[in-house]
């Protein structure tokens, strides 16, 4: 019950903010903050700039804001679409976005508890400074069980399904995926929900290109797991299946000592590892 007022309360402080203009702060857009050196790429802006995380390496969130601060402070302006936010709930993004003063308004109206908010703090805080749209990018998670029950074209209109899936999921990217989320899991995952669990990432990454798209003819800048802009395997793949002429650009952001990636994104950032418990150590008991 305290969930369900929290959230009354502050999707009703948003639409307050709407007819009062005084909700989370004031509505004055703070100063666009100033250039940092260049970070990772000198290349001129793409239609499409996929950047990645470890999710909870702090340093990589450091340097990946950084890059995305340093074009916009050069005059570039485009979509941000995130993964930490569902789809379905865009309407209350975008007013969110638009009259929200500061990142934490944001966060507290969206109510996504799966993500550490402390690391994308930077990212919102710039959406605001800058005024840029900002897209919700990832399925809920009850749609994504639905898909793991009742498969990928189940999220999908026809329209859909006939851009992205008039032909089988290629087998080497089903085969990549299994082998991603086996390695995340300690391949300890059952058997029976392997094929399930990969058609979700999948509609992920489908969903993901398709909204990309949907943004034409804007830019966009992708936030989301190095598993999601994987160029041989993650949404690089189906923007180029939908649209082959598309101007699209991977940053990966990886650990020291990560291996199997080669060839997985156009340029590769690399820091430490963060330290953080052993997730398989109770396996090897």
């Amino acid at each position: 019950m305290k969930n369900v007022i929290f959230r009354t309360g502050a999707r009703a402080a948003l639409l307050c903010s709407v007819l009062a203009l005084t909700a989370c702060g004031s509505l004055l857009k703070k100063d666009a903050p100033p250039a940092p050196a260049p970070v990772a790429d000198a290349l001129p802006n793409p239609q499409v700039l996929l950047l990645g995380e470890v999710q909870d390496n702090a340093q990589g969130h450091r340097l990946r804001v950084a890059e995305l601060q340093r074009r916009l402070a050069a005059g570039w302006r485009p979509v941000i679409v995130m993964e930490q936010f569902d789809r379905n709930n865009q309407d209350l993004l975008t007013r969110a976005a638009r009259e929200c003063a500061d990142p934490d308004c944001i966060i507290r109206v969206m109510e996504q508890p799966r993500w550490d908010w402390s690391l994308y703090r930077p990212v919102l805080d710039l959406v605001i400074s800058y005024q840029l749209p900002l897209v919700a990018g990832n399925l809920s998670p009850a749609d994504a069980s639905r898909i793991v029950r009742d498969g990928i074209q189940w999220s999908m209109q026809p329209a859909m399904v006939a851009t992205y899936l008039a032909a089988p999921v290629p087998a080497d990217i089903l085969e990549g995926q299994q082998k991603d989320i086996q390695a995340a899991r300690c391949n300890m995952l059952p058997e029976m929900m392997v094929a399930g669990v990969v058609n979700a990432q999948v509609a992920r990454d489908i969903w993901m290109a398709k909204l990309i798209r949907d943004q034409a003819p804007r830019d966009v800048v992708l936030i989301a797991g190095n598993d999601h802009v994987r160029k041989d395997i993650g949404v690089p793949r189906w923007l180029k299946l939908a649209d082959p002429q598309l101007n699209v650009r991977s940053i990966g952001y990886m650990e020291q000592g990560s291996s199997g990636y080669k060839g997985a994104f156009d340029l590769t950032q690399t820091m430490p590892a963060q330290l953080r418990p052993d997730p398989c150590a109770k396996f090897k008991q």
